[in-house]
């Protein structure tokens, strides 16, 4: 195995000491030559697997043409995606950006101002104008300053203080503490439909439903942060619409790029109120990266894809329900192929590290749990490949 990379980039993440090479597919190989199964995919980003052909054809094909042409002059791959993106989403503005994290600030930004305006005009605002957002204890929107001040992940409010004022926070999947925190500073609430970070936690049944009429009768937005669980991460091709619920702002990211850096802002053309110098980016909506987008999107929703994704995943969920009944772990939980395997005891750092030893890739949010991220396009026997991994090295970690 390599000895620990010499180099000057800042140690904001702890890695193991093997530098990866390349990847195909449910695998990766660093550069000793070994191989090791992933099924984290990058965090849900690499939706098609490992330097998929049509991701390779697409970046070939769009880079012997044109890189970049200006954020300020239109090119074929970001008309085609937005249009599309907007044809199976329900929503009529589409803006892109190179992160979900910009993504969300993009959507905070959208929802201040349209309360300045519309809102205000709706509502008898004690206040000067109606700014705060209410999010949810355990969401995860982004690593900005913003961002991490609408998350509810424990501790990040003291990291770099101050923290950015405006956002309210409740207990998930608790549709009655989102309405009693709307008050006339209220301008959104903004949920995931599955808390991935937070352990792969799934609201309970109707929840995104409710929100949505609560929104409604109490005249604020409803925005759905779908950057993990998007793009048919959990069976559909977006979490939001498999609930029935159409919300003002979505946003997307991760699976988006299948592996290159993409992210979207949705709203309904009602909602959209930026004006010209509102939002922007150098690299914003560049079709080297939205000629992904579009290829990842039509492979997706095409015919028969879904389906598939939901068939492995209810394979995997199966075999990881029949694995932790014979080793007495509390349970299985999560959707599609967002999937967490609940421990009885906090042990996953070193379920995670044994199993990398072994040539397996996983990753644990929280000490007592394990999630399994893998490309959509994972097959039954990869899963059987997994499992050969993880049961002995469970069994021995559990039995000690």
């Amino acid at each position: 195995m390599s000895s620990e990379p010499t180099s000057a980039l800042m140690p904001v993440t702890p890695r193991p000491s093997v530098v990866m090479a390349r990847g195909q597919g449910s695998w990766l190989w660093d550069e000793d030559g070994r191989r090791y199964l992933d099924f984290v995919q990058g965090w849900a980003v690499n939706s098609l697997g490992h330097a998929p052909p049509i991701i390779r054809k697409a970046l070939a094909d769009q880079a012997g043409r044109l890189l970049t042409p200006s954020p300020a002059l239109h090119n074929r791959p970001q008309l085609e995606l937005a249009d599309e993106l907007a044809r199976h989403s329900g929503l009529e503005r589409v803006f892109f950006c190179n992160s979900g994290a910009e993504a969300n600030e993009g959507a905070i930004k959208l929802a201040r101002k349209w309360g300045r305006g519309a809102a205000r005009a709706a509502r008898s605002s004690k206040v000067e104008f109606p700014y705060e957002i209410i999010t949810t204890h355990g969401s995860f929107h982004g690593r900005t300053l913003a961002t991490m001040a609408a998350s509810g992940k424990e501790g990040w409010d003291a990291l770099f203080p101050p923290v950015m004022p405006g956002f309210a926070k409740v207990p998930y999947g608790d549709v009655d503490a989102v309405a009693r925190a709307i008050t006339d500073r209220s301008v959104a609430v903004m949920v995931e439909p599955v808390q991935g970070e937070a352990g792969v936690v799934v609201p309970p049944d109707g929840y995104l439903a409710a929100l949505r009429e609560l929104t409604q009768q109490r005249n604020i937005l409803l925005i759905v942060d779908e950057i993990q669980t998007g793009m048919g991460r959990c069976g559909g091709l977006f979490a939001c619409r498999q609930a029935g619920v159409l919300p003002d702002i979505m946003t997307l990211g991760k699976g988006l790029g299948g592996g290159v850096p993409l992210a979207a802002l949705l709203s309904r053309e009602s909602v959209f109120c930026f004006e010209a110098g509102d939002q922007g980016g150098t690299f914003n909506g560049n079709p080297l990266m939205t000629s992904v987008g579009l290829a990842v999107l039509r492979t997706v929703s095409a015919a028969g894809f879904l389906p598939a994704v939901s068939q492995v995943a209810g394979y995997l969920r199966a075999r990881l329900e029949a694995l932790a009944q014979g080793l007495g772990c509390p349970g299985v939980r999560g959707q599609g192929l967002l999937l967490a395997l609940i421990l009885p005891k906090p042990v996953a750092a070193g379920v995670v590290q044994l199993v990398f030893d072994a040539g397996l890739f996983l990753n644990s949010p929280r000490p007592e749990l394990l999630r399994f991220m893998p490309s959509l396009t994972v097959t039954p026997n990869e899963v059987d490949a997994m499992l050969e991994i993880l049961e002995p090295v469970l069994s021995q970690v559990l039995g000690e």
